[in-house]
């Protein structure tokens, strides 16, 4: 019998990008708006709407500051991110599951 419920994804870490933001920034630990930009291969708004989503729900952290004259944005989960995370992929795991006919 199929008894996932689908209120346990996450809206906020579902969409595409939002997903790859945590992932990357769960392996990476932190990462600078470049990097992060460059690796994700999205435009600066549409990554910065994306992390100002992740960072109303308190999941991720932006410190800013400059390097020389150029702005320097670091990003890093929070504790409630990590975790946020890692339910989510449980979440994930647990359909997974009940979808294979192997398990």
């Amino acid at each position: 019998m199929f008894s996932f419920d689908i209120h346990d994804l996450d809206e906020t870490i579902h969409g595409r990008v939002r997903l790859g933001i945590m992932t990357f920034l769960a392996s990476t630990g932190t990462a600078d708006f470049t990097t992060l930009k460059a690796h994700l291969q999205v435009s600066d708004g549409n990554l910065s709407t994306h992390l100002r989503k992740l960072e109303e729900a308190d999941y991720i952290l932006q410190n800013k500051s400059f390097a020389g004259r150029r702005p320097l944005t670091q990003l890093s989960l929070t504790e409630k991110g990590r975790k946020a995370y890692i339910a989510y992929l449980d979440a994930i795991s647990r359909l997974i599951s009940m979808t294979d006919p192997k398990a």
